[in-house]
């Protein structure tokens, strides 16, 4: 029993005191004003223990539950109910773009703007108006590109993720991958082009990278620093139009 009940705690599943949060006690845990309930009024016996772990999830346990879904909509599902450690943070999740009818364009960019978290949408607001005419640019929009952020919450104040935030979402991203099989993926900014393509952008903006399954890797700069360097849409533009005459053949 105790082990079917961790097992549910880690594949996101919440469990709640009924007259106190259990982020609330492990805080007190945390900061040294926890005291045994001796010392404390006593909770009624109909309140429900906690039972979420007090440890992240494995990176062990992120692999297996990733590999699970066999379609997108139950990967999305999955992903939302993951007990990520930035969940704490009170963030939203913001869940992948994943169109009925994709075109073989997998574009994947950072992490969550603040505009992002607040709407549950990836690339909104400035940002996203320029990445919707880059999409219309080329001929298609939205509506049959999948687009993903590489963590699925935001990082308090907007950090760069750590090494174990990005493992942990990493499972679910390469699954996505695996299920929708794209011909191109295209990485915005720095951090999605290391972690994508293992390039240096600033070094390798538009040169092509083949992954081991034979998809095609452009990385490219993201909306963001082309609203502060205008002079990067030209380069841009010319990495978009190569995009477009391949996704004509695929």
């Amino acid at each position: 029993m105790e082990n079917q009940l961790q097992d549910l705690a880690l594949s996101g599943v919440k469990w709640e005191l009924n007259e106190m949060a259990f982020g609330q006690v492990q805080a007190d845990i945390d900061s040294g004003a926890f005291v045994r309930p001796t010392e404390r009024t006593r909770v009624s016996s109909s309140v429900v223990p906690p039972i979420a772990p007090v440890v992240p999830v494995s990176i062990e346990t992120a692999n297996a539950m990733a590999a699970r879904p066999l379609g997108t909509d139950a990967l999305l599902r999955m992903i939302s109910e993951f007990n990520h450690p930035l969940r704490a943070g009170g963030t939203n999740v913001v869940l992948p773009n994943v169109p009925q009818n994709p075109n073989g364009l997998f574009v994947i960019t950072d992490i969550p703007s603040n505009e992002d978290d607040a709407c549950g949408r990836i690339l909104t607001g400035k940002t996203g108006d320029l990445f919707d005419k880059m999409l219309a640019a080329i001929g298609t929009s939205r509506d049959n590109v999948a687009i993903s952020p590489l963590i699925f919450w935001r990082t308090p104040g907007g950090r760069t993720p750590t090494k174990n935030e990005l493992d942990l979402s990493r499972p679910f991203l390469n699954r996505m991958i695996q299920l929708l099989e794209p011909k191109i993926i295209l990485t915005l900014g720095t951090l999605a082009a290391a972690q994508v393509a293992n390039v240096d952008l600033m070094k390798h903006h538009g040169e092509m990278v083949v992954l081991d399954n034979d998809i095609r890797v452009f990385p490219i700069y993201h909306p963001n620093y082309m609203i502060l360097k205008p002079n990067a849409k030209q380069p841009v533009w010319t990495v978009l139009q190569n995009v477009q005459n391949l996704l004509k053949n695929v």
